[in-house]
């Protein structure tokens, strides 16, 4: 009797490996196509001294260098963002991020806002996908699932990307354990260079004010921020298009000025920053390139030290340390 019984756990215990096995092996790796979906998963390696988090769409990652925040002035930061980040997933993240750490100051990129529902599975996906599980991550699936998709998807992945078997590259079995690293500190790198050539025509809209939704995650992430004794910094970055509404404007600046935060609209300060879309955008200002990016972090950083009481962690040798390690690596890649 005790012979089956060790059999059968036996069976089971191989059966489990091989589901897990099959499973790691069907999910996208995201390491060198779609590379979006590998930064969620990237944050869980980092060390966690960040006093600067950002929440947000590619508003953020694409715009925003935590490695020269640091360079110019000691800030350690780190990006969560993702392609296309709803407000309720920003929310899930950030909430997941305090279980880790609590940063002095959390960045929120407020583009999102003008989304009420989610896009689609495949930004999802790239959202969901490598995060970790918790109680956060199946929350955020219940609150980001489209009609079409279901939990189980996500808990047994085997079950949306069963027909990979045919499409499986070397890439799936080189990352099946492990990752590369496709960013610095949650900032993706874009060297290239199409310039804004004309302002696309801004269209007027039926109804400008934001949903319920996401007035009501706003407030949730607030809140949060206010538990842990974090200051909220809402932004808007100088993306060109989609069009960023005087009435979007508005009723942020409504929020921020009742709630006694501060809002910051780069779009009305690109000429001081020193933003040119003819050399310093990488697809014609919607996202900044990496000299873009770069004016527009030195900014940043200026005004978070102004503002905020952080630390220069420069002069903590422990700390300046990993930091200038990460910088020879950052510059000889940018270079």
């Amino acid at each position: 009797m005790v012979k089956k019984i060790i059999k059968i756990i036996a069976i089971l215990a191989i059966a489990l490996t091989l589901f897990y096995l099959l499973n790691k092996l069907l999910m996208p790796k995201y390491m060198t196509d779609l590379v979006e979906g590998s930064m969620i998963s990237q944050y869980y390696n980092e060390e966690k001294n960040h006093e600067v988090i950002f929440v947000g769409d590619c508003e953020v990652y694409a715009n925003f260098s935590p490695m020269v925040l640091y360079q110019e002035q000691g800030i350690t930061s780190y990006i969560r963002g993702s392609s296309q980040q709803m407000i309720w997933q920003s929310y899930y993240i950030l909430k997941e991020t305090l279980k880790y750490e609590v940063p002095k100051v959390v960045v929120f990129n407020v583009n999102s806002m003008r989304y009420s529902e989610p896009v689609s599975e495949a930004y999802n996906r790239l959202t969901l996908d490598k995060m970790k599980w918790s109680k956060e991550k199946y929350d955020m699936i219940n609150a980001s699932m489209l009609e079409n998709e279901t939990m189980a998807s996500y808990i047994f992945p085997i079950l949306r990307y069963h027909d990979r078997f045919d499409k499986l590259t070397e890439e799936d079995i080189k990352y099946l354990f492990r990752e590369k690293k496709n960013t610095y500190q949650g900032f993706l790198i874009n060297k290239e260079v199409k310039p804004l050539e004309s302002i696309p025509t801004v269209k007027k809209l039926a109804n400008y004010k934001f949903a319920d939704i996401d007035y009501e995650y706003l407030q949730k992430i607030l809140d949060l921020c206010k538990e842990n004794n974090i200051q909220l910094l809402l932004i808007k970055a100088p993306s060109v298009y989609p069009h960023w509404y005087e009435e979007y404007d508005a009723q942020i600046e409504e929020f921020a000025q009742k709630n006694s935060i501060n809002f910051v609209n780069f779009l009305d300060k690109v000429e001081e920053i020193g933003i040119d879309y003819s050399k310093d955008t990488y697809d014609r200002g919607l996202h900044l390139n990496l000299t873009g990016a770069t004016k527009l972090s030195k900014y940043f950083s200026k005004y978070l030290k102004e503002k905020y009481n952080l630390t220069d962690y420069r002069q903590n040798k422990e700390v300046d340390n990993i930091y200038q390690e990460k910088l020879k690596q950052y510059n000889a890649e940018i270079s």
